[in-house]
């Protein structure tokens, strides 16, 4: 298990190297008007050249690479070019609004949908029609029209959730509640019938092989078959999904933030992309990035607890 979690953190580590590479190559070419955007347009062009010094514009592509790497593994992001707050301090403040959201909505997706799915796979009929039709519908329907319909009614017709968020700095679990409630509600409705689906055909699938029918002719109840043996080994395809839904969540999330004036990292990302304010872009990057690595090593660790075949493979 040790060699398994040493292979998955490296190639973390790779992909850590790679995507902000890749990022700040991006970023370089879009750089050339971020001293003028600083300064505003009466600047002149000895005063942006002395900007563009400043922020280390005028040296190569591999050079200001290399020095932002080195000081982002010492623990120092830099510090934002607009105004001047530290990029560390800006992220950590707006990551636990954001991080909040994502969690507790992939929470309640996983804990409804494997439900849904066992449901819909052991009773068939009139449940199983329901999570397949409900799957196109989730998937066909984007997450922000979902949202905008949320708001409508129960923010600003009926009035019970504020329709803008209300968290500021010291907010007290009564404003997280009310202000994060209707954006997890919009994201546990647009993930949990897909996920379901993919937990009833793994299920399906599960119910059909050989070592299920030998446990029928032992004897054992059919609750404990499903919940002991085949959930274990259908929950695999089923965290495979969920990580991956989590993933995708982190790019959605901006629209979210935008609908429910969210003070999040999905919202900080956009304005800093707008401006040019790379600080800030690549600390957003650099934690995104942590985090798709930390649930992939959760995920695979998890999958290879459950089916010792993942280890080897």
């Amino acid at each position: 298990m040790l060699t398994f979690t040493l292979r998955r953190l490296l190639s973390g580590a790779v992909l850590l190297v790679v995507i902000t590479m890749l990022t700040y190559t991006l970023l370089f070419f879009s750089s050339e008007s971020i001293a003028r955007n600083i300064l505003g347009e009466q600047a002149t062009a000895e005063q942006i050249a002395l900007k563009e010094a400043e922020l280390g514009l005028d040296q190569p592509l591999p050079v200001r690479f290399l020095t932002w790497a080195g000081a982002a593994v010492r623990g120092d992001l830099g510090t934002s070019w607009f105004n001047s707050e530290p990029v560390t301090q800006a992220v950590l403040n707006r990551a636990p609004v954001t991080l909040t959201l994502m969690i507790f909505s992939i929470i309640c997706v996983a804990i409804i949908a494997a439900a849904l799915g066992v449901l819909a796979a052991v009773r068939r009929g009139w449940v199983d029609q329901v999570v397949q039709v409900g799957a196109v519908i989730g998937d066909a329907i984007p997450g922000f029209v979902l949202a905008i319909f949320l708001v409508s009614i129960f923010a600003v017709n009926l009035g019970w959730f504020p329709a803008v968020s209300t968290i500021r700095p010291g907010a007290g679990p009564e404003v997280w509640i009310a202000s994060l409630l209707l954006p997890a509600i919009a994201i546990i409705l647009n993930y949990v019938t897909s996920s379901a689906q993919q937990f009833r055909s793994a299920v399906i699938k599960e119910l059909e092989r050989d070592y299920v029918r030998t446990l029928r002719s032992r004897g054992l109840a059919e609750k404990e078959i499903v919940f002991k043996h085949v959930l274990r080994s259908a929950a695999p395809a089923g965290l495979t999904v969920l990580s991956l839904q989590f993933i995708g969540l982190l790019g959605g999330i901006v629209i979210l933030e935008r609908v429910f004036a969210i003070p999040g990292l999905g919202a900080m990302a956009v304005n800093a992309t707008i401006v040019g304010d790379i600080p800030i872009v690549m600390g957003v990057v650099l934690l995104t990035v942590i985090i798709v690595i930390i649930v992939n090593l959760l995920v695979d660790l998890a999958n290879g607890a459950l089916n010792p075949k993942v280890r080897l493979s």
